[in-house]
């Protein structure tokens, strides 16, 4: 165990003992741990409760579950129960979901249990954070149990969304009390009573929280076929909290091989306190139970570009829209837009010049400064600069700038020097920037070698590191796809960077050719940062407006964040960190190669 495990204690039951674990941003937020019965298990339930409550309502359920040769985990989220924070609020819900798999993760090293051991139950708002864990960061889990799944909140307000997000415009930090009175939740008087007369539980909830849950929910139901984690969804049949039929249309939509909807006609939204609850705690037993009779094999996706979800989507949106379509119609309407009046754009100007995709798009991007013809270009040239693909470009960039200082102090902590390599790096102006952060001490530790094929974005990136002042950076034509040309690369690298290369290519082939020569070029220890686009919430538009490199369609297919990390699995890294920003569109991942020859 590490350290942050010993500092576990034991509480009144013999079997509970508490602690606190290291959140995102290093927040200690606290836990409750049942010991198994064998000190030796490698088996793992975590639970995660609804909003306003804390761990330790659980000690019911893991009462009735009865699974004594398991790790029972819960944990308080921040700002409810023991955990800080005002109460009912945090920075974002996507926040949450980055405890989460922290949590995980610290629970993994420190208890000697396999991610692929565990299962992961969440109540309400937690179930909607444990999907959004499961579809973003896809971790490799035994099975998920959703418990009355958040994914639409009654509201009973008209035009309750949109009256939240003018509160939120107004007032940045607003919470709200929720109007669930205890009787609203179960029919069992006595488990009413200790709800309302619990001093833990908190009434207030922060109206991001709940505009985060809103959106958070709507891509998931969207993009429900990309999970594909075994799950197990509780429905209350007289849910007074949640819709019923969003919970039906996520599950009709999951792409889960083992995936059971169990619905309880009567029951209200509290299922684990109900009158008749040991119905509920039996089910969820017989599911964990299946969940580990079926072993831990996950489908492989590595042929995902030639059939699957994915790859029906591309061609769908490689196939022309009906000429009668009203879709097609408003898209062509952009684009007409886009042609005459982005001229007036400098940034969509050089889109349609060098491809809205190219490594000078992207630079420009990164700057963020309006540029144009007129006071009305520059209006324009903002209005295509706040995007919500663009903004998402530039949190990726801040991700992927703090993944990689990240890297190379446990690089520069082994006392090797540090050589850095992207394969595609354009100008690499987020690669120039980073390196302008190391201290003083680290220049002389630290080079860096950017290749791309593009002869105008390396000679950008040459004049941009002039005037930065860097002389540890060099620029040289490469092939990002080619093997032995990567294998071959001297000095060794010991940390490669793929940033918004691979995203660009439908084919795993060509993705996997890349990954094996990077592999052999960083050999054993050596840490690859790779990104990836898991959803978009614009790919038709990008796909029948835009223009890529090749002054072809902008059409994505889009990876999964499982099929990404399939493929970097495939030839030897392990998966180590992971981010992505709020909107769930761009994942920073950072894995180390762990095998020897591919």
């Amino acid at each position: 165990m590490t350290d942050l495990a010993i500092n576990e204690v034991a509480a009144d039951d013999e079997r509970l003992a508490e602690g606190t674990f290291p959140a995102s941003g290093g927040t200690r937020l606290f836990y409750r741990h049942w010991r198994p019965s064998v000190a030796t298990s490698k088996k793992a339930l975590i639970l995660l409760h609804r909003g306003h409550e804390h761990s330790a309502r659980f000690q019911g359920l893991v009462e009735a579950l009865g699974l004594d040769d398991f790790h029972v985990f819960a944990w308080d989220a921040r700002g409810h129960g023991r955990s800080p924070g005002e109460r009912g609020y945090a920075e974002s819900f996507s926040t949450m979901v980055a405890d989460l798999d922290a949590f995980v993760r610290f629970l993994s090293l420190s208890y000697d249990v396999p991610i692929e051991n565990m299962v992961v139950l969440g109540h309400s708002v937690a179930a909607v954070m444990v999907s959004a864990w499961v579809h973003d960061y896809a971790p490799p889990i035994r099975a998920m149990v959703l418990a009355t799944p958040a994914l639409r909140i009654k509201l009973y307000v008209p035009f309750a969304i949109p009256g939240l997000r003018l509160l939120q415009a107004v007032r940045p930090k607003s919470l709200i009390k929720s109007y669930v009175k205890a009787k609203m939740l179960t029919h069992d008087p006595s488990q009413a009573k200790g709800y309302e007369n619990d001093a833990l539980i908190s009434r207030s909830i922060a109206v991001n929280i709940l505009l985060d849950v809103h959106d958070t929910a709507t891509r998931l139901i969207d993009d429900a076929a990309a999970i594909q984690t075994p799950a197990l969804v509780l429905s209350a049949g007289s849910d007074w909290v949640v819709k019923n039929s969003a919970q039906a249309r996520f599950f009709q939509r999951l792409g889960s091989r083992l995936k059971q909807l169990h619905v309880y006609p009567g029951f209200f939204h509290a299922i684990f306190h109900e009158a008749e609850r040991q119905l509920v705690a039996d089910a969820v037993k017989d599911f964990i139970e299946q969940s580990f009779r079926r072993g831990a094999e996950s489908p492989s996706l590595l042929d995902a570009h030639e059939d699957g979800y994915t790859k029906r989507e591309y061609d769908c949106l490689r196939t022309p829209l009906p000429m009668a379509c009203p879709r097609r119609l408003s898209f062509e309407v952009q684009k007409g837009f886009l042609k005459a009046f982005g001229k007036l754009s400098e940034g969509i100007s050089l889109g349609w010049r060098t491809g809205f995709d190219s490594g000078q798009s992207l630079d420009y991007i990164y700057e963020n400064k309006a540029r144009g013809v007129t006071p009305l270009g520059k209006l324009i040239d903002r209005i295509f600069l706040n995007a919500i693909g663009w903004r998402g470009i530039r949190i990726r960039r801040q991700n992927l700038e703090s993944a990689l200082l990240r890297t190379i102090d446990q690089v520069r902590g082994t006392g090797q020097p540090v050589r850095l390599l992207d394969i595609a790096a354009g100008p690499g102006r987020y690669m120039l920037e980073a390196l302008k952060q190391l201290p003083a001490d680290a220049a002389g530790d630290v080079s860096a070698l950017l290749r791309d094929h593009n002869v105008e974005g390396l000679e950008q990136g040459r004049r941009l590191a002039r005037e930065m002042g860097l002389a540890n950076v060099e620029y040289s034509d490469g092939d990002a796809f080619n093997t032995d040309s990567l294998a071959r690369i001297a000095p060794a690298p010991n940390i490669a960077v793929v940033s918004g290369l691979y995203e660009l290519f439908p084919d795993n082939e060509k993705v996997l050719a890349s990954l094996k020569g990077l592999a052999a070029a960083l050999g054993r220890g050596g840490y690859l940062i790779y990104t990836n686009q898991p959803w978009h919430p614009q790919v038709e538009m990008i796909a029948r407006v835009l223009i890529n490199r090749d002054q072809q369609p902008w059409v994505m297919r889009r990876r999964t964040q499982a099929e990404m990390d399939q493929l970097v699995q495939s030839v030897g890294f392990e998966k180590t960190d992971m981010t992505i920003d709020r909107h769930g569109i761009f994942t920073v991942s950072v894995a180390r190669r762990v095998c020897g020859n591919v």
